[in-house]
């Protein structure tokens, strides 16, 4: 998930109805000040970010290097984060923000880059992404917020912005449901095999999904088919539009993440209720949802093993869905089909995954599923 902080040290007088307007959204990532802290204490939801160190905050941000070295805010008694603020006006100071990532001291660095963006941005993106440390992006506007949130396609790891009015908030929020776009392809049925039994996994969700929205779900991390969303009605039952009925519970589901590649992988078999995943249309744009339920049942179910291929080499992958006409599969044009009508030789829209995880972070080693 990508952080938004918001901007609330100065007490405007419409601070009020932009902390409410925050938490409506669910933007609970705020920067405060000494003058307004009091006003939102009592809040327990928030993650606090303040650059006054005398503030009992989640994060400290710092300005100045050789403080951070003189202060230990990891103690027992202070657990904060630490980061620091740093602005990007020549190539040294480029340079000198991706040295202090290698130092290991902060947990994220705010960058704020006043006159070029883009590619300064994109250099931070490529030597960062594989740290621990986030890098946020200080924007003045909500096209710039759009803007640093997909930059190299995978974007920032956050943003801070001051909003002047809470319908900038509402217009924040509308980016941030689709900052992640996960690249879809399509691969080719080869087999399709009957399963007399299987546990099987429906994901009831909090949200309505729509017509062209479903999850990506894969029986290994080497790829992953699009399973639609019940959303439509039938003779013989009515529309689910809350759920997917993803596969068995073995299969790797995506969640949402900070990574670089705005994903990980859960087992089926380990939602439940609270948890988010990610929902993916057929444009590749996703949006976190959150789980109400996790239904799981014995079904009659069938197995799909499927070929794509990247950089001419052959990619091998397989889910397994329950063996009904309500659940639905998205062919090449989009269009949703039941799992009943599939047959060998129909192309399918699936991702290609890592090839490899570990508790569902992608890792860069050999691993052989199959």
């Amino acid at each position: 998930m990508k952080t938004i902080i918001i901007n609330l040290e100065r007490k405007t007088t419409n601070f009020k109805e932009l902390i409410q307007e925050a938490l409506n959204h669910n933007f609970l990532d705020i920067l405060v000040s000494k003058e307004v802290f009091q006003e939102i204490s009592q809040l327990e939801r928030l993650i606090t970010y303040s650059k006054d160190l005398t503030l009992p905050v989640n994060n400290f941000i710092f300005s100045d290097i050789d403080k951070v070295k003189r202060f230990n805010p990891k103690s027992e008694s202070n657990p904060a984060n630490i980061g620091i603020y740093r602005e990007l006006i020549t190539k040294d100071d480029e340079k000198t923000i991706i040295e202090l990532t290698e130092t290991n001291l902060y947990d994220f660095i705010i960058v704020a880059a006043k006159d070029w963006k883009v590619i300064p941005y994109e250099n931070l993106i490529a030597a960062m992404h594989s740290t621990d440390t986030k890098l946020i992006a200080e924007v003045c506007s909500i096209k710039e917020a759009e803007l640093m949130l997909n930059v190299l396609e995978m974007g920032v790891d956050g943003i801070l912005y001051t909003p002047k009015d809470a319908d900038e908030l509402e217009e924040l929020k509308k980016i941030t449901k689709s900052s992640v776009k996960i690249n879809l392809t399509t691969a080719k049925v080869m087999d399709i095999q009957n399963i007399s039994e299987s546990a099987r996994v429906c994901v009831d969700t909090t949200s309505l999904l729509e017509i062209g929205e479903g999850m990506l779900i894969g029986s290994t991390a080497k790829g992953f088919v699009l399973i639609h969303a019940e959303v439509f009605d039938t003779k013989f039952i009515s529309s689910r539009p809350f759920r997917v009925n993803a596969g068995d519970v073995s299969a790797y589901i995506l969640v949402p993440s900070s990574g670089s590649q705005g994903y990980r992988t859960k087992y089926l078999s380990e939602l439940k209720g609270g948890d988010q995943v990610l929902i993916i249309n057929t444009d590749g744009l996703t949006r976190v949802v959150t789980v109400a339920r996790v239904k799981i049942e014995i079904r009659p179910m069938l197995r799909f093993e499927l070929v794509s291929s990247v950089d001419n080499s052959p990619v091998i992958m397989s889910v397994i869905c329950q063996n009904a006409e309500t659940i639905r599969l998205v062919d090449k044009n989009g269009k949703a089909i039941s799992v009943v009508s599939v047959k060998e030789g129909d192309e399918i829209l699936v991702h290609i995954g890592p090839g490899a995880t570990h508790f569902g972070v992608p890792l860069k080693e050999k691993i052989i599923e199959k």
